[in-house]
């Protein structure tokens, strides 16, 4: 009974936390669809796989090295509170490049990310200010991954639910009242995570936190040894940004620049499911960690289904919650009423949706590898929805049935994932 109530109670808190760093996203779409329009929601998609890759690397540092030290406090090795300083460390030195392309060429870089004349100018300000936040962006992933580790998941919680909450106030105050466009926008984004970081801070320097900041040399072998377990976050986090860019790509060919932003619809709106299944994985990662380093398999096996069952409630409860609203939620971000935005939007969500069934599942599943140190395993999966089955679906698909076909293709990769994630599973325990 104690590990099922500690289970509900990090995941519940987990998802919250998760579901307020989607709502700021959505706020984006929301506020940026009635300031700028349709061109402002396609110059957002088309930056989105940019925020993939800053989210990417942070999560990877973040969670690898928070399940490192996890395993390695629980074990009482000595080397666990050189963790902490040597991720943020790492991610300052990753995030040098992000500043430097925000400074010099905001606007070559939309360009390259598929963007028009009049879309680079709607963009480049936003594009410059969050890529100049980099570090802070990495820093607030791996100060909440270690703040959750630690055996704080509320304070974890409340910093990415406050932040995400200020984003949308801020996002609001910057746009309208003070009338800064898209450049309010990026600058309400980028500012989030300074709070967050704050918050965090609450526990790592109260007297119940493990978390020690001790100064070390940045070494490559480190590193090395958190990213192992980390990958899977990582591949997890920039295959939303690959999915964008291929979609994008494909779109613009089928359906121009109103296909992408009902893309930017659909794929925003998806961004809420994803968030609530990493909330699952990440609210049941330390645990199964913490259980995986005492030598405990009963409890991580029960750990492990209590996350399939609920990822797969959630998924039903979503699926029928956009099935049946498609119309509305299509409504709420085409402020122009344009009646192909909407029509590709509505079908758009309802066909891509389907994948959920199926995602969650490879969410949990990957997380579940990673916190029981199975790298190669969460590498396979990760790499498999990430990258290949989802161009492959995609390319293929959109060339036999159009635009339904690359609202398709998300389900066929997660359904093929499933599968192979499943028989990973069936093979780790008949080795064991």
């Amino acid at each position: 009974m104690k590990e099922k109530t500690l289970f509900f109670r990090y995941v519940a808190q987990n998802i919250f936390g998760m579901l307020g760093l989607s709502f700021y996203i959505l706020a984006d779409t929301f506020f940026i669809s009635k300031a700028q329009g349709a061109n402002g929601i396609t110059a957002l998609n088309l930056v989105l796989p940019m925020y993939s890759l800053l989210f990417a690397i942070g999560a990877m540092i973040g969670i690898g090295s928070a399940i490192r030290y996890t395993i390695s406090k629980t074990q009482g090795k000595d080397n666990c509170d050189h963790y902490f300083f040597h991720a943020l460390l790492w991610a300052f030195l990753i995030s040098i490049p992000f500043i430097l392309v925000g400074l010099f060429f905001p606007g070559k870089l939309l360009a390259l990310l598929g963007a028009d004349e009049i879309i680079v100018m709607t963009g480049t300000d936003y594009t410059r200010i969050f890529m100049l936040f980099a570090p802070l962006f990495m820093w607030n992933h791996i100060c909440n991954a270690f703040v959750r580790n630690d055996g704080g998941p509320t304070i974890a919680m409340l910093a990415t639910l406050i932040s995400s909450l200020f984003n949308v106030l801020m996002d609001y105050i910057l746009m309208f009242p003070l009338q800064m466009g898209m450049s309010g926008a990026a600058l309400a984004t980028a500012l989030s995570p300074v709070l967050g970081i704050m918050i965090c801070c609450i526990h790592i320097f109260s007297k119940k936190s493990h978390i020690r900041l001790v100064v070390c040399r940045p070494k490559i072998s480190l590193l090395f040894h958190s990213c192992q377990v980390g990958i899977s976050a990582f591949v997890g986090e920039i295959s939303s940004g690959v999915i964008t860019m291929s979609f994008n790509y494909l779109i613009l060919k089928l359906a121009g620049n109103t296909g992408v932003a009902a893309y930017g619809i659909v794929a925003n709106c998806a961004l809420v499911g994803t968030s609530i299944f990493n909330g699952v994985a990440q609210g049941s990662q330390p645990l199964i960690s913490s259980a995986y380093g005492k030598g405990d398999p009963k409890t991580v096996n029960l750990l492990r289904k209590l996350s399939f069952i609920t990822a797969f409630i959630l998924a039903v409860c979503l699926y029928l919650g956009i099935y049946l609203n498609a119309s509305p939620i299509a409504g709420l971000f085409n402020g122009e009423q344009d009646p192909t935005l909407q029509k590709l939007a509505e079908t758009g969500l309802c066909l891509y949706f389907i994948g959920f069934f199926f995602s969650g599942i490879n969410i949990v599943g990957c997380s579940y590898f990673s916190a029981t140190a199975h790298a190669k395993e969460a590498l396979v999966i990760s790499i498999l929805r990430g990258f290949i089955l989802i161009l492959l679906a995609a390319f293929l698909l959109s060339d036999f049935f159009g635009m339904t076909g690359v609202w398709l293709a998300y389900g066929v990769c997660e359904c093929i994932t499933a599968l192979v994630l499943l028989g990973l599973l069936h093979h780790i325990r008949r080795s064991h």
